[in-house]
Formats: structure tokens, C-alpha cells, sequence
């Protein structure tokens, strides 16, 4: 594995890499499901004090009016946030048996026809000024990094993988970002060394749920919170929630749960934040002044 570029190791070594803006970590919130939830994330994060980098929304640019799109893409210029947002159809919610058993599936493109409706969704989502997108099938993302290179989508837009997409080691990271990833989500049980091999195989930012929902395992990961950002930074926080219902397709019909799951999110970062600061207080050192160039910010 050595002579391959691909060590196996027993301790984690500092990455010592850095966001654009000089920052190790970044806070993501996931679960914002429309502009509604948004606006709670942003009044929470400004009630707490939390700097919210990134928030993603999980039922999918389908799922989403081009007027809801349009706000949240407002609020996220407005903001400096980025507005992440699932791309398409998927296997769990088809006709196809497979991703009923099992989620290792769930996030597929199921024939040609759902990439291109994945593909649809990026072209709509970019018009209105979305410039990062969450993708779960491997074949859309190779197809999405080639319609940014022929210009079809734009250059700066961020593909980031899914959860659902497993990455628990360094060649699979090296193999997402070689087709188009500019972000990856990694398993959500790797240990601070499985991290520092990932690390060692990509520059990208990696993405890590902290606090980890029920249907992902579960996992509360606060106290190991130094040790994951030494190891992987450039590193996004993923504030999920053990706990909490499965909102995936969100919609008026749930009433005010998203937002109140965006608003507890929102106090788990805060929670994490001031921990970080009692057990490293250099890696919250303030970012440079202006905005950073590698998050995907709307455009409006």
C-alpha cells in the first residue's frame, strides 16, 4: 500500500491544510430543506453566534419551486453561504426493489433517464444562481464534471458526493475527485486515522457528519472534534441529529419541523464550537477578511 501511494496508518498526523480564508474547519448545516428552514438556520447561527459556512438540503432541486430556490439562493448571497441542494430522483424513492432492502443504493441514478433528470435539475438549479449541488450517483457526477468542463455548467460550480456514495478510504477519494468531486462526504464511522489517510490522498475539502443521524449510525462524535480537524482539515462539520425523524421528502405536511431540527443543528454547532475552544483554541482562530473563494455562494 506504501509503494502505491496509499500507507496504512497507525496515528494521524496534523494535515496542516487550510481552507482558502485560512480556517481548518467550517460548520455545515444539513437537512435545510427550503427557504423557511433557512431563514431559522440564519437567525439561529446570529442568535448563537455561529459561523455557518455551508447548509444542504437533502429532498432534492425537485422538490423545490423555482421561486423557493430563488429565495434561498437570495439569503445565501445576502449571507455569504453556501446553498447546497440534491440533485434528482433517486433508486429508494423508484420503482426498483433493491434500495427497499438496502441503503447502499438508495442515492442511484436507475437508468439513463434519472441521470438526465439529474442532470435537468442541475441545469435549472445553476439558472436561478446555485452554484453547489449534492450528488449520489457515481456516473451523474462523472457526467456533471464534464458539462463544467465543456461550459455547459459553470466552472466554479462545487459537486459535492453524498453520504450515500461510500468513501471510507483514500484510492475511492482519490477516484471522486478524479471525476469531478470538489467535496466529499466520507463514512461516518471512520476512526481520526482512516481520516488522515483520506486525507493524504486528496486536497479536497473533506465533509463529516459530527453528530450522526440514526439511519447513517448514529454517532455523536463531540469529544474526538480536535483530533478530526487536525487530522482532516480542510474539514466541514456536518451537524446532523440522532434522534430525529427522516424528513426526505420535506414539505409544508411536516409543519414546523424541519426549521425546529435546523434551529437544534444550529445549538449542536454552537455546542461544538465552544468545545473546540477549550481543547484547541488555535484552530478557532478568526478567518482572513473578505469572502472566501472556494465556497460555492450563489449567484444572484
Amino acid at each position: 500500500m506504501s509503494a502505491l501511494g496509499h500507507p496504512v496508518l497507525q496515528t494521524a498526523p496534523d494535515a496542516g491544510s487550510r481552507f482558502s480564508d485560512g480556517v481548518p474547519y467550517r460548520f455545515e448545516i444539513p437537512s435545510v430543506e427550503g427557504p423557511g428552514v433557512l431563514e431559522a438556520v440564519v437567525a439561529e447561527a446570529d442568535r448563537l453566534g455561529v459561523p455557518v459556512a455551508r447548509v444542504s438540503q437533502g429532498s432534492g432541486v425537485m422538490m423545490l419551486s423555482d421561486a423557493e430556490i430563488t429565495r434561498m439562493a437570495r439569503i445565501g448571497a445576502e449571507r455569504g453561504i453556501e446553498v447546497n441542494l440534491f440533485l434528482g430522483p433517486r433508486a429508494a424513492w423508484d420503482t426498483g426493489g433493491q434500495a427497499k432492502v438496502t441503503q447502499a443504493v438508495g442515492a442511484a441514478a436507475r437508468g439513463n433517464a434519472m441521470v438526465a433528470a439529474c442532470v435537468a435539475d442541475a441545469l435549472r438549479a445553476c439558472s436561478l444562481g446555485i452554484r453547489s449541488l449534492l450528488v449520489g450517483d457515481l456516473g451523474a457526477l462523472e457526467v456533471l464534471r464534464r458539462l463544467k468542463e465543456d461550459g455547459t455548467l459553470p466552472a466554479r460550480l462545487v459537486l459535492k458526493t453524498s453520504v450515500l456514495m461510500p468513501l471510507t478510504n483514500g484510492p475511492t477519494a482519490a477516484i471522486y475527485e478524479r471525476l469531478g468531486a470538489t467535496t466529499v462526504n466520507v463514512g461516518t464511522d471512520l476512526t481520526v486515522p482512516h481520516l488522515a489517510e483520506i486525507r493524504a490522498a486528496t486536497g479536497l475539502p473533506i465533509d463529516l457528519y459530527l453528530e450522526v443521524p440514526d439511519d447513517q449510525g448514529g454517532f455523536v462524535r463531540f469529544y474526538e472534534v480536535a483530533d478530526i480537524v487536525r487530522a482532516a482539515a480542510p474539514v466541514y462539520l456536518k451537524m446532523g441529529l440522532r434522534n430525529a425523524p427522516n424528513i426526505y421528502p420535506s414539505g409544508g405536511h411536516l409543519g414546523a419541523v424541519p426549521a425546529e431540527l435546523g434551529r437544534e443543528r444550529v445549538r449542536r454547532a454552537a455546542l461544538v464550537r465552544e468545545l473546540i475552544e477549550r481543547l484547541d483554541p488555535e484552530l478557532t482562530k478568526a478567518p482572513a477578511g473578505g469572502r472566501p473563494r472556494d465556497l460555492g455562494v450563489p449567484e444572484v
